[in-house]
């Protein structure tokens, strides 16, 4: 089953998992109270029961991150997401460095950088995923994700765990 996280991204995903599961195995006995129970929920069991979001109208809307091995549907559960609210929710615009096709254009399908750029973008920290498929190298920028936020909606990106 797909599993859905929906994270500030003030707080950075990396970085909120990486603490999360330092304080569950220095103290496992103390874990449940220092870390968030959605956190602990997740190390402890397989899956987390969904709820709607309630929003409060002063917060900023939040990244919601789709989590599921290949074939189970992410992907589609993210379309139709998408599909149901494009005025509330809409998707990253993707790195990558594959060459651009004729029909493309930068910026819409993919944001279209060197190989060089890409590791740049991910050495100094800016991508939130990334990986490698046929020799090119794919992810989802911070900024990009950033751009969809800024825009007053729900950034939905789906991923496969490696």
């Amino acid at each position: 089953f797909p599993v859905l996280i929906s994270v500030p991204l003030t707080a950075g995903f990396r970085r909120s998992m990486r603490l999360c599961r330092r304080k569950s195995q220095t103290n496992p006995q103390s874990s449940y109270a220092q870390c968030p129970s959605s956190c602990y929920s997740t190390l402890a069991a397989p899956y987390e029961e969904v709820v709607r979001y309630q929003r409060h109208p002063a917060d900023r809307n939040r990244l919601i991150i789709l989590v599921g091995p290949a074939g189970v549907g992410v992907n589609e559960l993210r379309r139709r997401l998408i599909a149901s609210n494009p005025r509330e929710f809409q998707s990253a615009i993707p790195h990558t460095t594959r060459v651009q096709k004729s029909y493309e254009m930068n910026g819409r399908e993919y944001h279209y950088v060197s190989k060089e750029t890409f590791e740049n973008m991910v050495y100094s920290h800016r991508m939130l995923e990334y990986g490698e498929y046929k020799g090119y190298l794919y992810g989802t920028s911070i900024d990009a994700v950033r751009t969809v936020l800024d825009e007053g909606k729900i950034c939905v990106i789906d991923l496969e765990p490696q």
